[in-house]
């Protein structure tokens, strides 16, 4: 964990794939993260962190995953995680599992990211022009999968200058435990602050952000 002075105005959240095929108990992919959500308490969290940052009047952008049939059948080079979510058909577009979780979903004013295809969220949407149109210099990432999605995304917006906080327990890891505690001690070396819900919002409280 590292304190960090947020600037007053300049302070954003990011909630990754906080769709039903994620948080939803009939999602597809709940089941893989169903135990480690219960151990973190991952969804609870999340909603206590997007109230609190609307409390606040924190900006909230939200980042979905999609894919079309095209997508499922055409891609050259899925990747294992990819060849995971096709095979499943995950994610499908206009589909009931990539509809925001009714708990986690925006209201008017927030900002709905472009789908992503990609793990990083950066890399093909309009997330950065987002967050710069809307002066976003310090951005608190959320969501899941923490050891992919949350943590490529946070690595490129480190790369591309932005202060990134990551959380303890607003996420979690693909692989129980242990992958967990890994992801845990990554997050110091790719990001400039790494919080639980309450010791983000109680900085960003304290800073006037």
């Amino acid at each position: 964990m590292t304190s960090t002075p947020y600037e007053p105005g300049r302070v954003g959240l990011l909630l990754i794939d906080t769709t039903n095929e994620v948080f939803h108990e009939n999602g597809k992919g709940y089941p893989f993260y169903k135990a480690e959500f219960d151990r973190i308490g991952t969804f609870e969290n999340l909603k206590r962190l997007l109230a609190g940052a609307r409390e606040l009047g924190i900006p909230v952008f939200f980042a979905p995953m999609s894919y079309t049939e095209e997508d499922y059948t055409t891609w050259k080079h899925p990747a294992g995680i990819h060849q995971v979510m096709f095979e499943n058909r995950m994610f499908q577009e206009g589909s009931w599992g990539a509809e925001f979780h009714a708990d986690l979903s925006p209201v008017e004013g927030e900002i709905v990211i472009a789908p992503h295809k990609n793990i990083d969220v950066l890399a093909t949407t309009d997330l950065d022009v987002q967050l710069r149109q809307h002066d976003v210099e310090y951005i608190a990432i959320a969501g899941m999968i923490g050891t992919m999605c949350v943590e490529s995304t946070a690595r490129s917006c480190m790369e591309r200058g932005y202060h990134v906080t990551t959380f303890t327990d607003a996420t979690a890891s693909d692989a129980g435990p242990e992958a967990y505690d890994a992801m845990i001690k990554r997050y110091p070396a790719i990001s400039h602050a790494t919080f639980d819900v309450d010791e983000f919002l109680g900085a960003v409280r304290a800073a006037g952000a």
